[in-house]
C-alpha cells in the first residue's frame, strides 16, 4: 500500500512531487478500468474489513458516467463497505490505540459500517441527527440515538476516539463542532474522520451560508449528499475543506492533526489520492 502522512499542503505537494512517476502509472491504470462503456464490474483483491479474497463490485453510481467515483464505490460484498469505509477500518486499526472497552462515539447509526465497528467495539456509541429541536442523547421509539455534532452529550474529557465519516461538510459553523470534538475528548484521545478535501487548496470551499435564522445562502450550486435517517432525501454540503482545516484544529488545542494518503490495486483502494483525518488532544 502506497501511503503518506501529510500536515500541510506544502507536505502535499512534495509528496506528489517525490512519487510522480508512480501517481502517472496509478492514473492509467484507472483510467483503463473506467473503459468499461458504463458498465459494473469486478476487481480482485483482498478485503481488510472481511479479512478475506473478494471480487469487489465497481459501478459508476455517483459518477458522471464516464468516471468512476473511485471513493465511494468498489464495494466489499461481505461488508457492503466502500473504498473509502474499508480504508477508515484500516486506519482505525493501524493508527489507533482501541479495545473492545474503548469509550468510543460514532457520528452515524443506520449504517454498515456502524454494524461492523459496533461488533467489535461492543462499548461504542452511534448516533444521528434527528433534528435541530431535539434534546442531545435523546433516543426514539426506533432506538436511534440523537446527537448534535456542536453539541455534544458527552463529558468533558470522556471518549478515547471520536469517529466521523462524511458528516462535518454537512454542518455550517463547522468550527463549532471541532471545538465540541476536542472538549469531549480525553487527553490523547484522538478524533478520526473523513470529509471531502480539496487536495490542490489551503484555503476551505465555503459552498453555502446559513444564517441565525436558519436562512440558507448557497454560494455555489447546491450539492446534497444521501442521508441514512432519511433515505429518499439528501443532506446540503455547506463546504469542502482545505488545509487550513489543520491550522485550526491546531488553534483549538490539538496536539497534533494529520491526513495519511492511500493507495492499493491489490486492496482496493483506488482513486491515486484519497485522504483520512487524525487529530490527537
Amino acid at each position: 500500500m502506497i501511503t503518506a502522512r501529510l500536515r500541510n499542503l506544502q507536505e502535499y505537494q512534495q509528496h506528489k512531487k517525490s512519487n510522480e512517476r508512480i501517481y502517472n502509472k496509478i492514473r492509467k491504470l484507472e483510467e483503463n478500468l473506467e473503459k468499461n462503456n458504463g458498465r459494473e464490474f469486478r476487481v480482485k483483491g483482498f478485503s481488510y474489513p472481511a479479512q478475506c479474497e473478494v471480487d469487489f463490485l465497481v459501478d459508476y453510481l455517483y459518477g458522471n458516467g464516464v468516471n468512476i467515483n473511485w471513493r465511494e464505490r468498489v464495494l466489499c460484498p461481505v461488508t457492503n463497505l466502500n473504498n473509502r469505509l474499508r480504508a477508515a477500518v484500516h486506519f482505525i486499526d493501524f493508527e489507533l490505540d482501541l479495545t473492545p472497552q474503548s469509550n468510543i462515539y460514532i457520528a452515524e447509526q443506520l449504517t454498515p459500517l456502524y454494524s461492523f465497528l459496533k461488533a467489535k467495539y461492543p462499548a461504542m456509541i452511534g448516533s444521528e441527527f434527528l433534528g435541530p429541536a431535539v434534546s442531545p442523547a435523546f433516543v426514539n421509539t426506533a432506538g436511534i440515538r440523537h446527537e448534535d455534532a456542536t453539541n455534544l452529550s458527552f463529558a468533558d474529557n470522556s471518549l478515547d476516539c471520536y469517529l466521523s465519516f462524511d458528516c462535518l461538510e454537512h454542518i455550517p459553523d463547522f468550527d463549532a463542532a471541532f471545538r465540541e470534538s476536542f472538549r469531549v475528548l480525553k487527553p490523547g484521545g484522538a478524533l478520526f474522520w473523513t470529509v471531502p478535501f480539496a487536495m490542490n487548496d489551503y484555503a476551505n470551499i465555503i459552498r453555502a451560508t446559513m444564517a441565525p435564522d436558519g436562512t440558507v445562502t448557497n454560494i455555489l450550486p447546491p450539492e446534497y449528499h444521501g442521508d441514512p435517517v432519511n433515505p429518499d432525501g439528501g443532506i446540503l454540503c455547506f463546504q469542502y475543506f482545505g488545509w487550513e482545516l489543520f491550522d485550526r484544529l491546531r488553534a483549538i488545542g490539538f496536539s497534533d492533526a494529520y491526513a495519511l494518503t492511500y493507495w492499493s490495486d491489490s486492496l482496493g483502494y483506488y482513486n491515486g489520492d484519497q485522504l483520512v483525518f487524525c487529530a490527537i488532544k
